[in-house]
């Protein structure tokens, strides 16, 4: 195409904020302008992202709507493009933006204005580190994205903000240092940043393991993976609902997203070598965090423990480099970022009118709220993996995966399966069930018409997707046989050579 369609869809959420920045003064009025100006700019951005899926060509393995510029020299250029992989998370990002500004309606009510900007700033970052086709162009998305996320945590979070944006931030930028470094090596050996060049480039088998161990500390941090996810807690509790919902949707997902598109077509023989190391990290991770969301006393931290549970499946899926597992850790990043991210709009719901994420501050909503009641019980059959949501899909295929590659994974992954049953049912039946005891939750109100907007097209789509999971698995399954061939056409050179060396 002529026209630069992915900039586009990039740069437009920057587009709202010089009309926000126009918006002078700070009464309602402003306010509710620069909240509008905001819900126009990301659903203008996600109608504009539907073009790339309605002109995608399923058939096709390799980068589309590509565009390049020159940018800093030596061999460094601007370049965007998506396949398969990276077309789905631009999708997910741009509509759960207009879901995120409806969710800050009436809960942000002091520094509208920057709490706005910050947010479309940080989908252009989002959308631009799935886009990037040059490794400088992914870091400058990748890093930058860290700014607008500390800003929401450490201005409009709770009573800890400033100490879990600290941590939030210090974790991932450690890790990113690192990639930072193995880039700069990435390209004294093969002479460019371009990721399509680096991904069909062969580095020497001693080098990748050092490559790949960095990559590893900047995507494992970010997923997070056990032991490094005790950051995220800490963030989701203390972040506004958006921010949580962002945090969960997107964020965690570039850590996927970094290990199928670097990790393992540009590491092969690294990957193949530390594949037991993953799956150990990956089913600690499912057993531990979901006995540790057992004994949570607050909704936000116990969904935020369930999401380092279910990001184990992911990261055990995509090591498996087999279809099934591939494409079922895609499916369930896409299935976690609806789930949760519903999951977090829920506890907003009560939070803001009960100003507590305490479990034991809530009991017998049912009877108050019979709406919110049947939402939240179809998110949480979705977190579990119930069959007919779009939780089970993933979850059975990265299990799938897993079983042909190693059974013994497979079997305790599978317990995972059964402990988030525990806690997601525990939850739920102390929320919404029991007896309407408590003074202050016998006024309480059931869903707003803004509220059932928000909730209702993602309870759609949770069903749709687990009755219907094809338009997801078609769109990516091009780009996954591409890379399994790819892999294992470069463990069969790497092997060949070893045995002429010897």
């Amino acid at each position: 195409m002529s026209w630069p369609i992915l900039s586009t869809i990039t740069f437009i959420p920057l587009v709202g904020v010089f009309f926000i920045l126009l918006v002078r003064g700070d009464d309602e009025s402003a306010r509710q302008n620069i909240r509008w100006v905001s819900l126009i700019t990301t659903g203008f951005t996600f109608l504009a992202s539907l073009f790339i899926w309605a002109n995608f060509d399923y058939q096709t393995a390799g980068f589309q709507f590509e565009e390049r510029w020159d940018w800093l020299g030596g061999n460094i250029s601007y370049r965007m493009g998506v396949d398969g992989i990276s077309m789905l998370f631009v999708i997910l990002t741009t509509f759960l933006m207009p879901f995120c500004i409806l969710a800050s309606w009436v809960s942000i009510e002091r520094r509208v204005k920057e709490y706005m900007i910050a947010f479309l700033v940080l989908e252009t970052l989002m959308i631009g580190v799935f886009c990037a086709l040059d490794l400088v162009v992914f870091y400058v998305f990748f890093e930058a994205g860290l700014i607008p996320m500390f800003l929401i945590i450490g201005i409009w979070g709770g009573k800890r903000r400033v100490y879990a944006s600290y941590k939030f931030f210090l974790y991932t930028l450690l890790g990113s240092v690192l990639m930072l470094i193995a880039i700069m090596a990435m390209y004294w050996d093969a002479g460019t940043t371009d990721i399509p060049t680096l991904m069909a480039h062969s580095f020497p088998a001693s080098m990748q393991t050092w490559l790949w161990l960095a990559f590893f500390a900047s995507f494992a941090v970010k997923m997070p993976m056990w032991p490094v996810h005790t950051w995220l807690p800490d963030a989701h509790v203390e972040a506004p609902t958006a921010g949580s919902v962002i945090l969960a949707a997107i964020l965690l997902k570039m850590g996927g997203y970094g290990f199928l598109r670097f990790s393992l077509p540009m590491f092969p023989v690294a990957s193949d070598l530390f594949a037991p190391f993953v799956f150990t990290l990956s089913v600690v991770a499912i057993v531990y965090t979901s006995l540790v969301a057992l004994a949570q006393e607050d909704i936000k931290k116990l969904i935020a423990y369930s999401s380092v549970a279910h990001m184990g499946y992911v990261t055990m899926g995509i090591f498996t480099m087999t279809e099934q597992g591939i494409q079922g850790g895609l499916f369930q990043m896409l299935s976690h970022g609806i789930v949760s991210g519903a999951l977090f709009l829920c506890v907003g719901v009560i939070y803001d009118r009960m100003h507590t994420r305490e479990i034991a501050a809530y009991s017998g909503l049912v009877n108050r709220m019979p709406f919110y009641a049947v939402a939240f019980l179809i998110f949480t059959l979705a977190n579990v993996g119930l069959p007919g949501t779009s939780g089970f899909v993933g979850e059975f295929l990265t299990l799938l995966g897993a079983f042909e590659v190693n059974t013994w994974v497979a079997l305790i992954a599978t317990t995972g399966v059964i402990l988030s049953a525990a806690y997601a049912l525990y939850l739920y039946k102390r929320v919404i069930f029991g007896t309407l005891d408590k003074e202050s939750l016998k006024s309480i109100l059931d869903l707003s018409l803004r509220e059932k907007v928000i909730l209702v097209p993602l309870i759609v789509l949770t069903v749709f997707f687990g009755f219907y999971p094809a338009p997801v698995l078609d769109v990516t399954q091009a780009s996954v046989d591409a890379l399994i061939q790819n892999y294992q056409a470069a463990l069969t050179a790497a092997g060949k050579t070893a045995l002429l060396a010897h």
